[in-house]
């Protein structure tokens, strides 16, 4: 039997059984979600009492459905784990997500134990376990999920991660800007299925274009290394490794029961495979958005457009700082392009060079709708970073500006031939500032926080092209 042959079970299922159905308990959330995410598969409530939920039958065991059941959530105590495995084989099951902790992530010879032979009795009978101590699978195009409220539409990013928590964060990190999955699968412990398994899946899953990773350890690390390598070939790997330090690493082994490793051997041998290595959820998630967001980007010279409302010279300075300690490109513009800008910028406290400080000028929304193809047509650059500082924008323009200078984003970002990055600061909490992100985010926009984040985001895309396209022969 392949190692990957029931995968599609997980992220396809044409029924769900849910063990340990109750009232007020997880399972019932975990029904809550099913049907509130509208899957459309067969859904078969278990509990040994029996009776109703949710408007559907409670079955006392799995043995007892009547029709075949090909994924099942676990949500029972982990005593009763041997038992649950035992008729899963029987039924024919499968998958089996085990929710249910209490194994060798507490560190106790008895959960040590009690994995074990659960896994004997699971590779036996031809199952395959996700978890245990996992909350399982995220799929919107069929109605999986783990949460009600997580988005329902479908995106182009796998997310293989061994924290339950990391995979609901990243969710909503991702709603407020614009990140769209394809699939995430929360692992945990990975007793049986574990990271290679769907970096493989996913490698070949044709709805799949980024795949993203957080884990703590890996049981296999030979076989990883080899098939991180390959996939990273075909597609972007993004991969922050959780117990990078010695507390770290303890925490890790009672998190999730990984074996975490040396931070500067993995830190080589990622690199060696072609994987981008982050260090937080935020550089992770800034990442995904800049590889969904910029994937027809190839190079790295940047043209900057600062001073709008706020930071003149200075920020200037700063952001040509920034983007070239990132290891990005802040050439001059070609001598026509500003040729062009002296032409339209006052001649007194403008930049010219690049970036572009627009802040000595008049009507500002005006103005940078008339830099923007200029620097679009530049032959020295290949992407438009914009600075902003939101805070001021939403004091000092009324909300028609606010609009017209959004909306002149979007159709730039249509019609321009480089992409564009908005950096939208903020020195001071505002009311506003998510709203007028959104708008930019749901025309795939990329938008950061702050400078510093984007151009590492920026620069972790443009590596990988030159690194990929370089090995290929492109």
């Amino acid at each position: 039997m392949s190692r990957n042959e029931n995968l599609d079970a997980i992220f396809n299922p044409n029924s769900v059984a849910i063990a340990g159905v109750a009232a007020g308990k997880i399972g019932q959330a975990f029904l809550d979600c099913l049907l509130d995410s509208g899957y459309k598969g067969n859904i078969y409530p278990l509990n040994p009492k029996g009776g109703e939920i949710s408007g559907l039958k409670v079955y006392a065991g799995i043995k007892q459905v009547p029709e075949p059941v090909d994924y099942v959530i676990s949500c029972i105590p982990a005593s009763s784990a041997p038992r649950l495995i035992e008729d899963c084989v029987a039924k024919g099951v499968k998958v089996v997500s085990f929710f249910t902790a209490g194994f060798s992530e507490i560190e106790h010879p008895e959960g040590q134990a009690l994995e074990a032979d659960m896994l004997r009795a699971a590779s036996a009978g031809g199952l395959r376990i996700l978890g245990p101590n996992c909350l399982g699978v995220y799929r919107p195009q069929v109605g999986l999920s783990f949460a009600s409220d997580f988005p329902k539409e479908n995106g182009r990013v796998a997310f293989i991660c061994q924290s339950g928590g990391h995979g609901g964060a990243i969710l909503d990190m991702g709603r407020a800007r614009g990140i769209r999955f394809s699939k995430i699968v929360s692992y945990g412990n990975g007793c049986d299925l574990d990271s290679p398994d769907f970096l493989e899946y996913f490698a070949i899953d044709p709805e799949t274009k980024i795949i993203a990773v957080y884990l703590e350890g890996v049981r296999e690390g030979q076989r990883f290394f080899k098939i991180i390598k390959e996939v990273s070939k075909k597609k972007p790997v993004i991969l922050w490794k959780g117990g990078r330090t010695e507390a770290g690493i303890q925490v890790a082994a009672s998190h999730t029961g990984a074996l975490a490793g040396a931070r500067d051997i993995w830190s080589i041998a990622l690199k060696q495979a072609g994987v981008i290595e982050v260090g937080s959820l935020e550089e992770l998630a800034d990442t995904i958005l800049a590889f969904q967001n910029l994937w027809r980007l190839r190079g790295g010279r940047v043209a900057i457009v600062s001073g709008l409302l706020g930071g003149g010279g200075g920020l200037s300075v700063a952001a040509a700082d920034t983007c070239s300690a990132s290891g990005l490109d802040v050439p001059s513009f070609a001598d026509e392009v500003r040729e062009q800008l002296q032409a339209l910028l006052p001649a007194r406290g403008s930049i010219f060079r690049n970036p572009v400080d627009v802040s000595q000028a008049e009507l500002k929304v005006g103005i940078l709708a008339e830099v923007l193809p200029i620097l679009d047509n530049d032959p020295k650059t290949d992407l438009i970073v914009i600075i902003e500082r939101a805070d001021l924008i939403l004091k000092r323009f009324s909300r028609e500006e606010q609009n017209t200078l959004n909306s002149l984003f979007v159709e730039f970002a249509k019609s321009g031939r480089k992409p564009i990055v908005v950096v939208s600061l903020t020195w001071s909490s505002i009311v506003g500032q998510l709203e007028m992100e959104r708008e930019l985010s749901e025309a795939q926009i990329a938008v950061y926080p702050t400078l510093q984040r984007a151009a590492q985001a920026i620069s972790n895309v443009v590596h990988y092209w030159d690194r990929t396209e370089g090995d290929s022969g492109c």
